[in-house]
Order: C-alpha cells, then sequence, then structure tokens
C-alpha cells in the first residue's frame, strides 16, 4: 500500500454552517477563521475545503484564503469536488464525493502533482476509485454531519475496506482522540474530522489530542 501523502495523518474537513454560515457567504466569519486559524496553526496533515452550497466565486475566494493559510503551516489543502477551484486557488488538490467525477478525469484537470481523494461508503466501490492518493470510509460512527450518507458502517465494514483497498483509508464520522487506537487497529491510516475539531472550545488543543493519539496509535 502507498504512504498517505500527508503527515500527520489527520483530515480536517470543514463546515462554516457550525458557525451560523449562510448559502450567501463569500467570507469568513470571525469565529470560523479564529478556530480554522487555530487548528491550522496546531498542523493537521490537511484541510479539505468542504462547502457544497457554495457557487464558484465564493468558494474560490474562500480557498485562496485558505491555501495561503495552510502553505504557511506546511498542511496541505483539498477542495471538495471543484477541480477548477482547486486549480485556481492553488489548493494541493481535489477530493471527489462518491458520486463525483471519475479519478482518472479528476486526475486529468489537476495532473499528476496534485492530490486526488475521494470518499466511498462500501468496500466494492473501490475499485471505481483506483488510482486516487486516499479515500475516506464512513460514517464509522454516528455523527449528525453524515447522516445523510446512512446508518454508521461500524468497524467491522472499515476493516473489510482497509483490507480491500490498496490506498490508505481515512475513517470518517464521529471519531474523537479516544476512538484512534480503534480505527487505527482496524485497518485505517488515519482520521478525517468535522466535528470533534470545530466545535472544541480550544480547535488547536483539539488537533494536539487527535496528533497525539494517531503517534500513539
Amino acid at each position: 500500500m502507498r504512504a498517505l501523502p500527508f503527515d500527520p495523518p489527520l483530515y480536517l474537513i470543514t463546515d462554516r454552517r457550525r458557525f451560523g454560515g449562510t448559502a450567501g457567504d463569500d467570507g469568513f466569519g470571525p469565529d470560523e477563521w479564529r478556530a480554522l486559524d487555530a487548528a491550522i496553526a496546531a498542523g493537521p496533515g490537511a484541510v479539505q475545503l468542504r462547502e457544497k452550497d457554495l457557487g464558484g466565486r465564493a468558494l474560490c475566494a474562500r480557498a485562496e484564503r485558505l491555501a495561503a493559510r495552510c502553505r504557511a503551516s506546511g498542511v496541505k489543502l483539498l477542495v471538495n469536488e471543484r477541480a477548477d477551484v482547486a486549480l485556481a486557488a492553488g489548493a494541493d488538490g481535489v477530493h471527489l464525493p462518491e458520486s463525483g467525477l471519475p479519478v482518472a478525469s479528476a486526475r486529468g484537470l489537476v495532473g499528476p502533482d496534485r492530490l486526488v481523494g475521494c470518499s466511498v461508503h462500501a468496500a466494492d466501490l473501490l475499485a471505481a476509485r483506483a488510482g486516487a492518493d486516499f479515500v475516506l470510509f464512513g460514517p464509522v460512527w454516528d455523527t449528525p454531519a453524515k447522516r445523510a450518507f446512512g446508518a454508521p458502517q461500524g468497524l467491522e465494514r472499515l476493516a473489510a475496506v482497509a483490507r480491500t483497498s490498496t490506498v490508505p483509508v481515512l475513517a470518517v464520522g464521529g471519531v474523537t482522540p479516544e476512538r484512534v487506537s480503534d480505527v487505527l487497529r482496524a485497518g485505517a491510516s488515519g482520521v478525517a474530522v468535522i466535528g470533534a475539531i470545530l466545535d472544541a472550545r480550544d480547535p488547536g488543543a483539539a488537533v494536539a489530542a487527535f496528533r497525539e493519539a494517531l503517534a500513539r496509535g
């Protein structure tokens, strides 16, 4: 299996709705930016800009500001689904939803030097995502952000996907620092997180807690 293309194996996913963001937002609210700034300064391996309801102009404005912040801390930035925005903003890659572009098409757009991540929700979908740099699998546990994707998958299904996958698998959905050892034992290479970091009183400390748990694991 190839190595995960960022370190530590902690993938932070944005969600401005947690800070009162609305569909018309074209910039970061102060609370949102403080949380992201603190989290990025603490050093996740990568950040995914995932704001599905924003139009291209607003998304690109966010991506440009976030890309500059990530570069300053040596953190990778991927843009959800929009390869064009990733390129325009100078991001490090694109993240494809399960129903998104074929990996080969995305790779043709972003080139060989940028990252392509993918979401999958079953082991039998891995073949369709061949050529990605890594995949997200979940939700492993129940979490409001992932309820639209169905019931929790659990650790056994995570283990089945990890055994089958030829690329690193990140566990997503209800992951906390206390659960990191469980997903690593199941075969995950790392974790993807929204609420456990963004909802924390101190997002920087939350990132540090995940980093410590991953290092122990």
